[in-house]
């Protein structure tokens, strides 16, 4: 099937350039439709490209507007892998960023996730999935406690895991010309393979 997405135009800079700042009711107004064609609409084919592509990708959404001005300036979309468990993609004025995340847990899954990670198997496995994920330049990132839980020892060998309540893993993938082109969907799909191994083990061991 015939890609549909062929990049950003350079003009959605331009709107974007518009929403800096507060942007009064009446920019956000006056500029909805441009935003909408220039920004969102590429977002969308993108995530159908990606879909077509990769079954990873199908349940996806592509954010509309909000009320505070963030939503305008930063053009969101995601997939959902499994419970909690997602592909996130942003599109503002530094260009693409493409994260792997489990986030918005409940208790229950909180405590999956640490005693897998505290697990001398799984446990391994995630420490090294999470260092060789920053060793290719992601951020590793999250809602994080001050120290690991009491449940376990102040010196356990993935003390700095199981303070995550959520864990991300980021990539700022660029502002160049190839934001331009077709080749977004390319960067975006071998973004994922790199984050695949991370999100297998979120949904194996805690999205269940």
């Amino acid at each position: 099937m015939p890609r549909q997405f062929a990049g950003w135009d350079e003009s959605a800079f331009d709107v974007l350039l518009r929403l800096e700042g507060e942007p009064s009711p009446e920019v956000m107004r006056e500029i909805r439709k441009d935003r909408e064609r220039l920004v969102r609409q590429p977002m969308v084919s993108l995530l159908h490209d990606l879909a077509w592509a990769d079954p990873a990708f199908e349940d996806h959404s592509v954010w509309r507007y909000g009320k505070t001005p963030w939503w305008w300036q930063n053009q969101s979309a995601v997939a959902r892998i499994a419970r909690n468990v997602e592909i996130g993609l942003r599109f503002n004025l530094d260009g693409l960023h493409v994260q792997g995340a489990w986030w918005y847990a409940d208790s229950a899954q909180i405590s999956r996730f640490r005693a897998a990670a505290a697990a001398e198997t799984s446990g391994c496995v995630l420490g090294d999935v999470v260092a060789e994920l920053r060793g290719k330049g992601f951020e590793i990132t999250g809602d994080l406690l001050k120290r690991a839980p009491r449940e376990y020892p102040a010196d356990h060998p993935r003390a700095a895991l199981l303070r995550h309540r959520s864990l991300l893993a980021v990539r700022y993938l660029g502002c160049d010309e190839w934001l331009q082109t077709p080749e977004v969907v390319d960067r975006v799909l071998a973004t994922h393979e790199e984050l695949r191994p991370l999100l297998g083990w979120l949904t194996d061991h805690v999205a269940a």
